[in-house]
């Protein structure tokens, strides 16, 4: 156990302005908000429009990765073959997974979605957002833990032991902060943003 890890997740939620504190808290709660209306408004499970946020989500700035969700699922709900053609903000890989959760929507079961998703980072944020249990570990979660900055691009491979390390820190600086897991890391996600000047 690392209390300077702990202790450098908490320097950053310090540093969380007013505004940050309560964006934070109410962001996977605004997320679950977002995907349930559009998933009432199209027809399709809350889980399923979940994971399609999560799936279009990798390099995306949120605005952008609901837009793109809202014009895939538009599109799929017309006709299937028309989602291929709409132009998503992140990588092919990544659509693909989404129109495969769409292809799944008469089977919403978490684990099928989450199979989809594959990725421990895809499937963090889904489970955020569905409000289970779990801690978001992206690049910047890691910089937090880390306590230094480093580009998205040279952040290390995330392995499953450090991973569940990380995840150990933010459970243990959530609970001295009163917040659950998914609270801390987006409160502190927000100031991160903030102080280094990242949009993504």
């Amino acid at each position: 156990m690392s209390t300077k890890n702990v202790n450098r997740i908490k320097a950053v939620y310090d540093l969380a302005t007013p505004q940050e504190l309560t964006v934070g808290r109410a962001w996977y709660p605004q997320a679950y908000e977002i995907a349930r209306i559009m998933a009432s408004d199209y027809g399709l499970c809350v889980q399923t429009v979940v994971g399609v946020i999560a799936a279009l989500s990798p390099r995306n700035k949120w605005e952008r990765n609901l837009l793109d969700v809202e014009n895939l699922v538009e599109a799929y709900c017309v006709d299937r073959a028309q989602a291929a053609a709409v132009k998503v903000c992140t990588f092919g890989k990544n659509k693909e997974k989404a129109i495969k959760i769409l292809d799944l929507d008469q089977d919403p079961f978490t684990d099928a979605i989450m199979d989809v998703l594959s990725g421990p980072k895809l499937r963090e944020f889904a489970s955020c957002i569905l409000k289970l249990d779990d801690v978001c570990i992206d690049g910047h979660a890691f910089c937090i833990w880390n306590g230094a900055r480093t580009g998205l691009k040279d952040v290390p491979a995330i392995g499953v032991k450090l991973r569940a390390e990380i995840k150990s820190d933010y459970r243990k600086a959530a609970a001295k902060l009163g917040l659950s897991p998914s609270e801390c890391q987006a409160v502190t996600w927000c100031a991160w943003r903030r102080i280094h000047g990242v949009t993504v």
